[in-house]
């Protein structure tokens, strides 16, 4: 069945918050058939400390501007190493370089299918 429109739609909008602040890596994965509690997954990655807390902090700004959603939770903000942002349907995870690299979150979910992004999510919608 895989991940519902609006999940692909969100994810999307991230993806653009995400490269407003020059985020790197992005992977979207469709995780609705092998994990059931969410559509899909949105994995960044940032290069400092800082600038992943900037990411999370335009995220969240666009989310709330186009969808007036606000994470359900939100783990890891202020370390600046992996911070988890909960919207239901879809999770993101950005994450420090060095984070990203350690964990490899991409083969843990390897056999899902991959969300295309444009690529240059900032020119999406123009």
């Amino acid at each position: 069945m895989g991940a519902h429109a609006d999940s692909i739609a969100l994810v999307k909008i991230a993806a653009q918050a995400a490269s407003e602040k020059l985020a790197e890596n992005m992977v979207a994965l469709d995780v609705a058939d092998r994990l059931g509690v969410t559509d899909a997954f949105l994995i960044v990655s940032g290069g400092s400390e800082p600038q992943v807390n900037a990411i999370v902090d335009e995220i969240q700004a666009k989310v709330l501007e186009e969808y007036s959603m606000r994470p359900v939770r939100r783990e890891g903000f202020g370390l600046g190493r992996w911070v988890l942002l909960d919207y239901g349907d879809v999770v993101v995870h950005v994450q420090h370089q060095e984070d990203r690299v350690f964990y490899a979150l991409e083969r843990l979910w390897a056999d899902c299918p991959v969300i295309e992004l444009p690529e240059d999510p900032k020119q999406q919608n123009q």
